[in-house]
């Protein structure tokens, strides 16, 4: 494996990285910021569904990998044969040692204390000694992998649900926009007695599927007309968008009572996020971890009386 370095300004980068994936055979191609980690470094946000605010960074670091030497000197000279590429530059041609990139991916990925009982455990690894519940999960296409700071706030309130004496226990969960169906796997390993999980891509239903399967809970998953009903819990682990767009659907789902936990959020969103569920029920910052909160809510009661629902207030 060789790959081709080029540092491309903004209004070449996407030209420049169709050119090597469309037309000049580049195995893979990715793009990051060249002045990254830099005084000029200039991240770059955007949310599913809408449009980053610019193609690329003000200078972009392109890197093609291609088969041979050969393809890679090819891709190159014609890359800058070009009259619309005078300001693309080659910063390297290199050789790549093969690698177990299993073996590498794995390394990457270690067991996960989300509690000091409860673990998510990757499958080649053996189980901590502290482990009592064990959620067990693998890297895959859906997003959801216990490592991301608002999985794991889910997780966190989750177990203290179901770890800290609520009786009864919370009833039925829903995990909208599941991913890899990790909220709903854990809802399940803690012992809620119904758990369904959808989401709008059916790679990550298929997902949520296998991974239940591998946990040995039962969880019906499907598209977002799967869910049906109200739930005690409704989890929503997506973005500041596309949540607020969803309130009145997901308080639709709540049960007086209920709790409604979201994530996804940044700190300097919570304020929108509140105002946009206010007609229905007051949310609240129930946890924060690296720039991210997780909101939390509860349905009034119709007729304003407590019960003993067992959801624990945070």
């Amino acid at each position: 494996m060789h790959e081709l370095v080029l540092l491309a300004p903004q209004a070449l980068v996407e030209p420049v990285s169709d050119a090597l994936g469309d037309e000049l055979g580049a195995l893979s191609v990715s793009v990051e910021d060249a002045d990254a980690d830099t005084a000029a470094e200039a991240p770059l946000f955007g949310e599913p569904g809408l449009p980053t605010p610019r193609a690329g960074w003000t200078r972009s670091t392109v890197r093609a990998l291609f088969e041979t030497q050969a393809q890679a000197q090819a891709a190159a000279t014609l890359l800058l044969a070009q009259d619309w590429a005078a300001s693309l530059h080659v910063q390297a041609l290199t050789e790549v040692a093969e690698r177990d990139w299993v073996r590498v991916t794995q390394s990457q990925f270690e067991p996960i204390a989300i509690t000091p009982t409860f673990w998510i455990v990757p499958s080649w690894h053996a189980v901590p000694p502290a482990a009592q519940r064990v959620l067990q999960l693998d890297p895959g296409l859906a997003f959801g992998t216990g490592t991301h700071p608002t999985t794991r706030m889910c997780l966190r309130w989750l177990a203290r649900q179901f770890e800290e004496g609520a009786s009864p226990p919370p009833g039925r969960v829903l995990d909208y926009g599941c991913g890899s169906g990790i909220l709903a796997i854990a809802a399940a390993l803690h012992g809620a007695p119904a758990v369904d999980a959808v989401d709008i891509d059916p790679a990550a239903v298929a997902a949520t599927q296998a991974n239940a399967q591998v946990n040995k809970v039962r969880i019906e998953a499907g598209l977002p007309e799967r869910a049906k009903g109200c739930y005690a819990i409704v989890l929503a682990n997506i973005l500041a968008t596309p949540l607020k767009l969803l309130a009145p659907l997901l308080c639709s789902h709540l049960e007086a009572g209920g709790a409604l936990v979201l994530a996804g959020i940044l700190e300097r969103q919570t304020e929108e996020l509140q105002a946009a569920y206010a007609p229905w029920l007051h949310l609240h910052v129930a946890d924060t971890q690296e720039g991210w909160v997780l909101l939390v809510g509860r349905r009034p009661m119709a007729d304003g009386a407590e019960r003993a629902h067992g959801i624990i207030e945070r």
